[in-house]
């Protein structure tokens, strides 16, 4: 029989293995979900491996890159989800956009900030363009 000490120390590994676990999880099924259909700008940087507050920042300069480009999202809806997470009273209008559509924004995307610089190499890469 194994000294209580040892079990308790496995318990305790297996239980930071299976916590990692969930997150990397998580992260492959937004991810796929990202590759598979239209999402919001700031979901798709979160999906890239930006943090959240500079995913925010880095989502409100690409749409001022759309807009100056004349690109429309691929889709429209209205949510109650918020970007940080949780609900919100009302609902709002949010704009969907596929991996393309975000590989011609990061193209144009000329951020001065040094962590919006490294998010927007980050998002070009997992949208597939070049940066």
């Amino acid at each position: 029989m194994t000294h209580p000490s040892i079990r308790r120390e496995r318990r305790t590994t297996r239980r930071t293995l299976r916590v990692e676990l969930r997150r990397r999880a998580a992260a492959h099924r937004l991810a796929s979900s990202c590759r598979r259909r239209p999402r919001s700008l700031a979901t798709v940087a979160i999906a890239a491996g930006v943090a959240k507050d500079t995913a925010a920042g880095v989502a409100n300069g690409l749409r001022t890159v759309a807009k100056r480009l004349g690109l429309t999202p691929a889709a429209t809806a209205r949510t109650r989800r918020t970007v940080a997470g949780g609900r919100a009273h009302r609902t709002h209008a949010v704009t969907r956009w596929t991996l393309a559509q975000i590989a011609r924004l990061t193209a144009a995307y000329r951020p001065r900030k040094a962590e919006y610089v490294a998010a927007a190499a980050l998002i070009a890469a997992f949208a597939g363009g070049t940066r």
